[in-house]
């Protein structure tokens, strides 16, 4: 038995486990042949998954290989923890996330976010319910729908100029853009192999200004399509490492996928660079008072702040804390969304579960790893352990 081998049975046990759930292999570009088999049962299918563990833990590696063997061990184990949970065993938030993604979220001082919200109430011009006063404001940041298109189509080819001067690309690397209803989520990339993306915008609610930065760096440069990008051509065409053919949603890999995503974010854009953009391109084109922009910058990023309160009350909620309405409620507050946004947004969690970490904590796990290595080095520097770290990714425990 090799890793190879042991490579091959993982990524037909997480096709196998896909059958089961349809969102769980979010991305394939293996053999075609590998996608043609039956649906097995779940207890058969953990019974491989502990086979294929135990056998991975016997094999001897040398140095260049034991990374490849642990990162291979963790993600076995997020499967086995998967089928068990499709099979109906109950894990507390906190477990599920540490088996899932390979880490569980901080807690999250009340007295903390209360703070926040105070700062947040004297920026925010108005009287009464900050909740209100914050949608209100937030009302002069819509991007029109008419302008949505030439928005987000200038804000991904400025990110995508800025993350090729430090990551070499494809010749033949490219994406699609869709706007789409009737989703939990605001925006996705479904990576289809061979350096393509589809990138899909939801359009159920008002897209504000700040998201066109945002999402063009999330989910495409230096984002979610550069990263399999990335693992596609280095890992698995060049390494012929098979393991990298499927992505996992509820994997460890997820939390690199989407804390990478969004430090790449300010990585892409300094503060200032992004204000200059955003004055001077994006709020021409949507037709929206560039004058307005430093105190709703000032705003976001003082709501960046309040990002873990949406962790504490999934965590709350799923763990049977508090009941559906007190969940909104708390998002309401906390968000400043509201309440068919908050609804929304519970949504996704009840969908997702305890995914809901990989955001910020992921972002926050990267970050540090980054900058743990570079310091006060150019950003240069930065770029190139960002660009390794996606294209050799670690999982949570292996950056820390």
């Amino acid at each position: 038995m090799t890793l190879d081998l042991i490579a091959q049975r993982y990524v037909k046990l997480v096709l196998g486990i896909g059958l089961h759930h349809e969102y769980y292999v979010d991305a394939y570009f293996g053999p075609k042949e590998w996608k043609t088999q039956e649906k097995l049962p779940l207890f058969i299918l953990l019974e491989n998954a502990n086979s294929i563990y135990s056998e991975l833990q016997t094999i001897p590696v040398d140095e260049d290989e034991e990374l490849r063997k642990e990162f291979l061990l963790i993600h076995i184990k997020s499967c086995k923890t998967f089928i068990e949970q499709l099979n109906g065993k109950k894990y507390s938030f906190d477990e599920e996330s540490y088996l899932l993604y390979n880490a569980i979220s901080p807690p999250v001082q009340i007295k903390v976010l209360d703070g926040i919200l105070e700062e947040l109430s004297l920026l925010i011009p108005g009287e009464g319910d900050l909740n209100v006063r914050m949608n209100a404001f937030n009302d002069q940041f819509i991007i029109p729908k008419d302008n949505l298109d030439v928005v987000f189509s200038a804000a991904m080819k400025e990110s995508r100029l800025r993350t090729k001067e430090y990551i070499p690309l494809s010749e033949n690397e490219s994406f699609s853009i869709e706007y789409v209803n009737n989703k939990v989520w605001s925006g996705y990339n479904w990576y289809k192999g061979d350096s393509y993306s589809l990138i899909q915008l939801n359009t159920d609610f008002p897209m504000y200004i700040s998201r066109a930065v945002d999402l063009a760096c999330h989910e495409a440069y230096p984002g979610h399509h550069v990263f399999n990008a990335l693992i596609e051509n280095h890992l698995v065409k060049e390494k012929g490492w098979m393991e990298y053919c499927v992505y996992i949603l509820y994997s460890p890999l997820s939390l690199l996928a989407e804390g990478s995503a969004n430090y790449g974010i300010e990585l892409t854009f300094d503060k200032e660079d992004r204000m200059k953009f955003e004055k001077e391109v994006l709020f021409p084109l949507a037709g929206l008072d560039a004058q307005k922009a430093d105190l709703y910058y000032e705003i976001q990023e003082k709501m960046q702040k309040l990002s873990y309160a949406g962790n504490m009350v999934s965590q709350q909620y799923l763990d049977g804390v508090i009941q559906k309405d007190e969940a909104i409620e708390l998002l309401m507050k906390y968000s400043l969304a509201n309440k068919e946004k908050s609804t929304q947004r519970l949504a996704f969690i009840e969908a997702n579960r305890s995914y809901v970490i990989n955001y910020n904590l992921g972002e926050d796990i990267v970050r540090d790893y980054v900058e743990k290595q570079t310091g006060n080095e150019s950003d240069e520097v930065k770029w190139q352990i960002f660009a390794n770290l996606l294209a050799n990714p670690k999982t949570a425990s292996m950056m820390q």
